[in-house]
């Protein structure tokens, strides 16, 4: 009997990286195809194009030569073709789908629970690094109430919804569960983007509490999961160095990281965002805390805020520069170091002596070595030295998996500046 598991062959040579671990397979790295085509018909071989295999398909990647490299899902509309989910061969996989994911659902849970205490907020899974591409499901914990947020954001994950749900449930028992599946991403996979609760209905704004700090969370209508986890153990830390300090943080969102400051004493917090919306939310933020005598928010453009202090000759003693990825595509990194350069150089001039800054990065394009020459040559250009205290990145919630560079995206120096 002939084997009914679509097999994808890769190009020469392409198979070193999948090797190592790195989990997609593009479509200008297939070779060809091989796949049962039916009764009569038999195995037929093609390119990608011609391919008659339906997208979802459990496919093998395999090396030129044959070799097996992992089990993962077809999708042919997309410029990603295959997503690995398993080094398993695909009748191991296939033979208890249910088993399977709530064997990996559970690990990714156990794994947590190493670093958190069941009242915290965590996420739950973290894509391809926690061996479920596609998909981010935070957890987040509001009076007792256990929520989930998830994403489904590639077919790969999608085919499996039903079976990664179940396993969820089994393993969390949410009080309820919230789909954004809202993102573009989702356009290039094909799938139409959707939101919603998933069975029961919960409370769509929620307060979670991070290192002691009070925070609002949209889960409807918030950005991505409505809030940003990974930098929670970023920001007590830095926390550390605020105790009667003034303190600028930009970029600020929620308000997170200026709020965790004046809960350590900081004795003056300015929280600075462009979004209307956002700076609503540290509003609520700041009373939700009872902090109005010592954290003010500001709705206006960084670049623009920093510029107009460095002219009044406004100074502070700890900055934070968390800024949104400043790209999003490798083509564009010259243009986002130029950007990440100006509001660090800037910012160092606004520092008292000896002040602390808090740099960051959130683009996995913009890796470690571009991020701290970019530092370097800020200071260069503001004429100041800059002593790197600490090397950061993301909270253990979000684990990096080896051979997958995108995983590991989260850059956080925190630098004193002479």
């Amino acid at each position: 009997m002939k084997s009914t598991v679509t097999k994808i062959l890769l190009k020469p040579k392409e198979d070193r990286e999948i090797g190592q671990g790195f989990p997609w397979v593009f479509d200008n790295e297939i070779s060809s195809i091989k796949y049962f085509a039916g009764e009569g018909a038999g195995v037929k071989t093609t390119g990608l194009a011609d391919c008659e295999a339906r997208d979802g398909t459990i496919v093998e990647v395999c090396t030129n030569a044959g070799g097996f490299l992992g089990t993962g899902v077809l999708n042919k509309k997309s410029k990603i073709a295959v997503r690995i989910f398993s080094r398993e061969h695909a009748d191991v996989v296939m033979a208890d789908p249910a088993s399977y994911w709530d064997k990996v659902i559970r690990n990714a849970v156990n794994i947590r629970k190493l670093n958190f205490a069941e009242g915290d907020s965590y996420r739950l899974i973290f894509g391809e690094a926690d061996f479920v591409p596609g998909l981010i499901a935070e957890r987040y914990c509001s009076e007792g109430k256990v929520y989930i947020v998830i994403q489904f954001l590639a077919l790969a994950c999608e085919v499996f919804r039903n079976e990664i749900l179940s396993a969820i449930k089994g393993c969390c028992n949410p009080y309820a569960i919230y789909e954004r599946s809202d993102a573009g991403v989702r356009e290039k996979e094909g799938l139409p983007e959707k939101a919603g609760w998933i069975g029961k209905a919960g409370a769509e704004v929620i307060t979670i509490e991070e290192n002691g700090v009070k925070i609002q969370v949209d889960i409807a209508r918030g950005q991505k999961t409505g809030y940003f986890l990974d930098q929670k153990f970023n920001r007590a830390r830095v926390a550390q160095f605020c105790r009667g300090k003034k303190v600028l943080d930009t970029f600020t969102h929620t308000g997170a990281f200026g709020l965790n400051a004046a809960l350590n004493g900081a004795r003056q917090v300015v929280s600075v965002d462009i979004s209307e919306d956002a700076v609503n939310l540290v509003n609520t933020n700041i009373r939700l805390n009872n902090m109005e005598d010592r954290v003010s928010a500001v709705c206006a453009d960084v670049f623009d805020v920093l510029k107009k202090y460095e002219a009044e000759g406004e100074k502070f003693d700890v900055i934070v520069l968390d800024p949104p990825a400043f790209t999003k595509k490798a083509k564009a990194i010259e243009k986002a170091y130029g950007g990440y350069k100006e509001i660090n150089l800037r910012a160092m001039r606004l520092l008292n002596e000896g002040g602390i800054l808090v740099t960051c990065s959130c683009s996995h394009y913009f890796d470690e070595n571009t991020f701290y020459d970019m530092i370097m040559h800020a200071a260069k250009d503001s004429h100041k030295r800059v002593q790197v205290l600490e090397k950061r990145g993301a909270a253990p919630d979000h684990p990096v998996l080896l051979g997958y560079p995108k995983s590991e995206y989260l850059k956080c120096a925190i630098c004193r500046v002479l």
